[in-house]
């Protein structure tokens, strides 16, 4: 969509008629008359009534306009085409121009001189050569952010375009941390895709300090796993859906899984441990569990959050680790893997959705969202 247009949409919206978006968009009344005619044969749908006093905005012109405005907002007004700002968030994700090039099947120059044009434009520098290769200066990665939060806002108004059509397509896209692919994410996507078959969900996996820069990017609509606490960002907002008590595991055949006696902390302390990194919550939980045991907790030798290679580890050695059945259900049911005990009551983690802080969602991901918090009260009643 062309950036100049959906400004003059907005500020038609805004203003109230041509005359006055003119002004505020530095454009003629033809030029803007035109624009909107190929926006709207662009986007499919009218975007105004066209009456004797002026031009009355349609349902779907004023969900462009407040989608516009957002996306201007972003990018900083109408300083940079459409072909500028796709050019430099192509250079920007892919770390060069020729990868960009690959992924855009646009040609090196054309993308030189396009990224070239958006800095002159916004008279800032925004990219610094190192040798043989490039690096974003710390004003190009601030743009390159919002360029990519713009690009959401719009693919955003073009699936609200089509729900108002009556065409429920889109696509929403989830950052899956460990925890929420094992039964909660897997549920309320079947239920949503026989509900929705034409919407595409994307799952990306990934710890939360992999999918934070996605979610913070507008690559990723939301995340899906436990939460941090204390969390202090103003970026972010963190819906809790329930809490998960984990349980202590072990292969089966180990010492501790054979039941002759009740496992004690000088158990837990005796065999070795496979626990993720300092600073998740599960590695926070499994501190908290010795503390409350009133003992230290012991050394880790391997530090693991991979659900398949703890599994892998604990089948073919006397480890022992911390994870939430729904994890292992299936290790479990089995007979590979055996509960060995409890973690202490309170020692719980908080399951939950992350999204951005100004993150407006479609109607299609509201309904996800809805069907998320309906599988979480399945599991909640569970537990």
């Amino acid at each position: 969509m062309n950036i100049r247009h959906l400004a003059a949409a907005a500020a038609i919206v805004r203003h109230g008629s041509i005359s006055a978006a003119s002004h505020s968009v530095n454009l003629t009344q033809p030029a803007i008359t035109q624009g909107i005619a190929k926006l709207e044969a662009r986007l499919g749908q009218l975007l105004f009534e066209r009456r004797p006093g002026g031009m009355v905005p349609t349902s779907a012109g004023r969900l462009v306009a407040e989608r516009a405005e957002n996306a201007l907002r972003l990018i900083g007004g109408p300083v940079a085409s459409a072909a500028q700002i796709r050019a430099f968030v192509a250079v920007a994700r892919t770390g060069s121009y020729s990868s960009a090039a690959l992924e855009t099947g646009l040609a090196e120059a054309s993308l030189h001189r396009a990224v070239g044009d958006l800095s002159l434009a916004i008279g800032q520098r925004l990219i610094d050569r190192r040798g043989r290769g490039i690096v974003l200066t710390q004003r190009g990665v601030t743009i390159a952010r919002n360029f990519r939060l713009a690009l959401a806002e719009l693919r955003s108004c073009i699936f609200e375009l089509d729900a108002l059509a009556g065409r429920e397509i889109g696509r929403i896209s989830v950052g899956a941390m460990p925890l929420s692919r094992a039964r909660l994410l897997p549920n309320a996507v079947a239920t949503f895709h026989d509900l929705y078959p034409q919407v595409d969900v994307g799952i990306i996996e990934g710890s939360y300090h992999e999918m934070i820069g996605p979610l913070r990017d507008g690559e990723v609509d939301l995340l899906l796993g436990a939460l941090r606490f204390p969390h202090t960002s103003e970026e972010v907002v963190q819906t809790p859906l329930f809490a998960d008590q984990p349980i202590i595991l072990a292969r089966a055949g180990h010492p501790l899984a054979l039941g002759i006696d009740p496992v004690t902390v000088s158990d837990l302390e005796r065999f070795p441990w496979i626990v993720p990194g300092q600073g998740t919550p599960l590695r926070l939980l499994w501190n908290n569990m010795f503390e409350a045991y009133g003992v230290a907790p012991p050394r880790v030798p391997i530090e693991c959050g991979s659900g398949i290679t703890i599994r892998q580890l604990l089948m073919q050695s006397d480890f022992l680790t911390l994870l939430s059945i729904d994890q292992v259900a299936l290790e479990i049911e089995a007979g590979w893997l055996k509960q060995v005990g409890e973690a202490p009551k309170g020692i719980s983690r908080m399951i939950g959705v992350t999204t951005r802080s100004d993150w407006r969602p479609t109607g299609l991901q509201t309904r996800f969202l809805e069907i998320l918090k309906a599988e979480a009260d399945v599991i909640a009643a569970a537990i």
